[in-house]
């Protein structure tokens, strides 16, 4: 394999080098609730559409911002939203910690290997836990879980439980009447 002849298109190059040292620097200083506007309006500064009671902590490491819907949601501390390709977060729905939403990959059926890539979606009242992967064209359901340090290559059923490298299911998620 020689890959001296590799290119991968950067449409958005000049665009993402603005936007990385903003994500690096200023929207990481804007901590807190009360600046929750400010790094709101950084992101939709870059074509992001985000709902006006969502949370994104400012340790999260966002790639392009124009390829991020986030409804009523939480993006939490030093999570990576590589998107590539669209990502679509629901209402209700919460990215915890050091998750990891990835929606490009290499094709390995190809020895250039080619970037290849795919929208994310996580649907309303979702929870991404802990450390968890969600690889690319991966759909997680309505009220699914996904477990702390899981891997996610396949849609998440609805109102399911999973966990695992790679994840495989656990449980039905019920709720408690209230």
């Amino acid at each position: 394999m020689n890959l001296s002849n590799y290119k991968e298109e950067k449409p958005h190059n000049l665009k993402r080098l603005v936007w990385y040292a903003i994500n690096a620097t200023l929207f990481r200083i804007l901590i807190g609730r009360s600046f929750t506007w400010a790094r709101h309006g950084l992101l939709r500064a870059f074509g992001a559409t985000i709902n006006k009671d969502a949370y994104i902590y400012p340790s999260a490491t966002i790639f392009a911002p124009w390829n991020l819907n986030v409804g009523r949601a939480c993006i939490g501390p030093n999570t990576i939203v590589y998107n590539k390709a669209p990502i679509h977060i629901g209402n209700d729905t919460v990215v915890s910690q050091g998750a990891f939403l990835c929606t490009a990959s290499h094709d390995i059926k190809d020895l250039m290997l080619p970037l290849i890539t795919a929208s994310i979606t996580l649907k309303d009242n979702v929870w991404v836990a802990a450390d968890a992967f969600i690889g690319m064209g991966v759909t997680i359901g309505d009220g699914a879980v996904v477990g702390a340090r899981a891997v996610v290559f396949n849609d998440v059923e609805p109102w399911t439980v999973v966990g695992g490298n790679p994840a495989k299911f656990i449980k039905n998620r019920n709720l408690k009447n209230k």
